[in-house]
């Protein structure tokens, strides 16, 4: 295997890891609330753990924009901008988390007037929400941090920490809920401590690996303009990219529902081999991440388009062999997933869309992750707007022909837009090798 592949896989693997081990957060409270007897505590878990979901969602670009600036700071072997880059996107991400705080009850009262719930669910929903809230200035300084280890070049200890959560999460909820009789605050509780215990591990983490960066610390050119412009930029592209990405997923999901409760069960069984694809995708677009901004900011052209193309490579062997397995085994996966007989039987009038995915995918996820390395985020924007654009563009042109079929055409169009168009655009303007 060549270094550069190595070096791919050195930062990929463990990131591939960390994404499957994240979702396990809200298994574990689903699994653990499933226990009680009650069918309204997994609701509200369900209901609680989604608001969650798209809240933090929203703030990804924390991850990301720390991600690009501090792979190319590091690359240039800039210490002390690597140092104030962690300062000032932790700095941001503690008055985003106080905003959240301060504005948690209109959050709450908007979020249920648009989810619909019985009373029951909605109130131990409302417990579980005013709870878990306070875990914000934690998870949105865990997506600082591990943008910060990803930038520079370590993706092991983001593993760590997620799979530290997951233990702490699992021994801090079970004598809450069943030696204490906590149930939903229990549970609660539990993701809670879990949250600020992955916190606190990144900060030792930090202090016992990146110690000599300490001297650094100042506040000495931490708010430049300059500084300060670039970073709200980079941060705002990604913002509004990350709203268009909600809206395609979330309208997906609701007008799906309209066609009735198989196909919605059809579509939400689908999109988790989709999911599963993206979680592989996704560690090597953090490779693309960490890895472009290093050769940019080191203006080591050469390297940078030999990782481009083995990222590619490994993007096209990749989706190949998912293609083939789904192909395979897909069809068996579902029925693992699920034993209504009506939902499997009426997958396989739209099965074909799953297998078009990995290939009209893969361009998109590896592109976004050089894009956030070489902080060209104003063409994720652009090519995100045109394929969300493309998406309902289809669907609201064919839904009365071809009803759900509409919504996997325009999804799987969309997919192949974003990467066609970053391809494109970046191709005219060219990756920068110098910051």
């Amino acid at each position: 295997m060549s270094p550069t592949s190595q070096r791919i896989l050195h930062i990929a693997i463990p990131s591939i890891i960390s994404n499957i081990t994240v979702p396990l957060l809200g298994l574990i409270d689903v699994t653990i609330v499933g226990h009680l007897g009650s069918a309204s505590y997994i609701g509200a878990i369900a209901v609680g753990g989604m608001l969650f979901n798209m809240i933090y969602w929203i703030f990804g670009f924390l991850r990301m924009g720390t991600s690009g600036l501090t792979a190319q700071a590091y690359g240039a072997h800039d210490l002390k901008e690597v140092t104030r880059i962690l300062l000032r996107s932790n700095s941001i991400s503690l008055m985003l988390a106080l905003a959240l705080l301060i504005l948690q009850y209109p959050i709450r009262l908007i979020a249920f007037e648009l989810i619909d719930t019985s009373a029951e669910v909605q109130q131990l929903a409302t417990l579980y929400f005013h709870i878990c809230i306070w875990g914000a200035p934690a998870t949105l300084g865990l997506y600082s941090f591990s943008g910060w280890f990803i930038g520079m070049q370590n993706s092991r200890f983001p593993m760590f920490i997620a799979i530290t959560q997951n233990i702490v999460n699992i021994v801090a909820s079970l004598p809450f809920v069943f030696v204490f009789g906590m149930k939903v605050e229990g549970v609660a509780l539990g993701t809670l401590i879990a949250q600020y215990a992955g916190l606190f591990m990144a900060y030792l983490l930090w202090l016992r690996y990146y110690r000599p960066l300490r001297k650094y610390i100042s506040r000495k050119q931490l708010f430049t303009h300059d500084a300060m412009k670039r970073l709200f930029q980079v941060n705002r592209d990604i913002f509004l990219r990350t709203l268009c990405l909600v809206a395609v997923t979330v309208f997906f999901t609701s007008t799906g529902a309209a066609f009735g409760d198989v196909v919605l069960a059809v579509n939400t069984l689908l999109m988790q081999l989709f999911t599963l694809f993206s979680y592989i995708m996704d560690g090597f677009a953090y490779a693309g991440e960490a890895l472009t901004g290093k050769y940019i900011g080191a203006g080591n052209r050469q390297e940078l388009q030999r990782t481009i193309r083995h990222l590619f490579g490994w993007g096209i062997a990749l989706s190949l062999a998912f293609t083939l397995l789904y192909g395979i085994g897909g069809k068996e996966f579902l029925g693992l997933l699920t034993n209504e007989q009506s939902v499997i039987s009426a997958s396989g009038d739209y099965f074909y869309w799953v297998l078009a995915i990995p290939l009209a995918g893969f361009a998109a996820f590896l592109l976004d992750g050089i894009c956030i390395g070489a902080t060209s985020t104003n063409i994720m924007l652009k090519a995100m707007v045109v394929a969300s654009g493309s998406f309902f563009l289809i669907y609201y042109s064919l839904h009365n022909v071809l009803h759900n079929h509409a919504l996997w055409l325009g999804f799987i169009v969309y997919l192949a837009l974003r990467g066609i168009m970053q391809a494109l655009l970046l191709n005219s303007s060219s990756l920068r090798t110098a910051r």
